[in-house]
């Protein structure tokens, strides 16, 4: 066991992944500066307010910061001051063809060549393609070149794990942590860093720097995998008459697949998926290597963010279709527990049905302010304040989110306020038997309908 050792940390970036990484540091002693180049995220972290929402993450940030661990500021030489580990989670989004945009990355590590006054450890926490690593290491080598200095430094790879949703938990309790280093006094000052939350194991893994780039890719993929794996299986299941969730519990018994990760619905979305898997493809491509499988999973999971829609179309055809009719959406968000709206099927649904001029009545009880951000220039897309005023009239109901409150609502007041009691299910939330017995007409994933 090693012991617990406090130090003063930089972490570059104020998203999912910077700020809860700086909370739970903080919580454990370490002193943390946070920078971010919006004044006015700095600004309003400073007032106590976070500007993203993920369970528990508030609590901590307040706590911290009144404590006088955790700091937030626009300088990032301010940051960096004394600091002996510099964090970078910045955002790496997709361009048009699935290439990861690396200048957000590449603007910190100059910054931290013209900053940087001591020897640092740089760790590469934002997701980034093999290689990143060593592309960093070059940059803040030629600033500091410019400045004539010679000051120690090394770049590390610490890829993060974290489940929206369930974020600070994960990095509380982490599986493994992930370091990727060919220098062990870079390896010892992580693992000191982090031993607090391995008090139980070692949890930290350490190998090549590229490892642990792929390692995160890698692991990204594979669970995404799994996810249009089972979507595929449940689209099979409907055409030949089997019910994927029976299917699901005979497959998930073996040890060798589990339940996790194989629960049939619209597909999988947020910030990480969707970009990991065609960053990976396109890797693929740049060595001139043709990944089938991914680029499989890629395309069943856009086929998949339709298919609650295509099931409303579908339905509506021989009544004349869907123009003027209005659609009861539950949840906006990709996940439950979660404002991130980022490559959420809901977004999906609703481009399709409202391009086929239906309109829509959308209420997350957490992403409706993106979700009325996103929707904005859409005259068909209502959001509204309760789940239950979406229904009022409308033809139908479609669930696509998980949130607790949708699990078990008051089906005598949703079949009241709809026009015709027909509910689309995206996420299996639903017993088909009991639909029936409420007198629903009945959708969902991979199971007989009820009609």
């Amino acid at each position: 066991m090693y012991g617990v050792i406090y130090m003063k940390v930089c972490i570059v970036g104020t998203g999912y992944v910077g700020l809860v990484s700086a909370a739970c540091l903080a919580e454990m002693g370490n002193t943390v500066r946070c920078v971010d180049v919006n004044p006015k995220v700095v600004e309003k972290l400073r007032e106590g307010h976070v500007h993203i929402y993920e369970p528990g993450l508030e609590e901590l940030v307040k706590r911290n910061y009144a404590e006088g661990r955790l700091s937030f500021t626009t300088e990032i030489a301010e940051g960096l001051e004394e600091a002996r580990v510099a964090f970078i989670t910045v955002g790496t989004p997709s361009g048009e063809d699935g290439r990861c945009d690396l200048s957000f990355v590449d603007s910190v590590a100059r910054d931290i060549g013209s900053s940087m006054k001591e020897p640092k450890i740089v760790v590469d926490k934002s997701t980034v393609p093999v290689g990143t690593a060593d592309r960093v290491r070059g940059i803040i080598a030629a600033e500091l070149e410019k400045r004539g200095a010679s000051i120690d430094f090394d770049v590390v790879s610490n890829p993060e794990f974290l489940k929206e949703g369930d974020a600070v938990n994960d990095f509380m309790k982490p599986d493994r942590v992930i370091v990727g280093t060919e220098s062990e006094e870079s390896a010892k000052v992580l693992r000191d860093l982090y031993s607090p939350f391995a008090r139980s194991r070692e949890k930290l893994i350490v190998m090549g720097t590229r490892s642990a780039e792929m390692t995160k890719y890698a692991a990204n993929c594979m669970l995404a995998t799994k996810i249009s794996f089972i979507n595929e299986i449940a689209n099979i299941c409907e055409r030949v008459g089997a019910n994927v969730t029976e299917v699901r519990a005979g497959i998930g018994s073996d040890s060798r697949i589990g339940y996790s990760f194989i629960y049939p619905g619209v597909g999988y979305g947020g910030s990480c998926f969707p970009k990991d898997v065609k960053a990976l493809i396109n890797t693929a491509r740049e060595v001139e290597y043709d990944a089938k499988l991914i680029q499989s999973v890629d395309t069943v999971n856009d086929a998949q963010k339709l298919v609650i829609s295509d099931k409303i179309l579908d339905y509506f055809k021989p009544q004349g279709g869907v123009e003027g009719r209005t659609l009861a959406l539950w949840g906006i968000a990709f996940k439950a527990n979660t404002d991130d709206i980022r490559e959420a099927p809901a977004l999906y649904l609703v481009k399709a049905l409202t391009d086929a001029g239906m309109k829509v009545r959308a209420f997350d009880p957490v992403a409706w302010e993106r979700g009325a951000e996103h929707f904005a220039d859409n005259p068909n897309v209502e959001i509204v304040q309760d789940q239950y005023e979406a229904c009022d009239g409308a033809d139908c109901l479609a669930v696509v989110t998980d949130w607790n409150q949708f699990r078990d609502p008051d089906f005598a007041q949703v079949k009241g306020l709809l026009k015709t009691p027909l509910l689309f299910d995206g996420r299996n939330l639903y017993s088909p038997r009991r639909m029936g017995d409420e007198g629903f007409a009945y959708f969902s994933i991979g199971r007989t309908p009820v009609k």
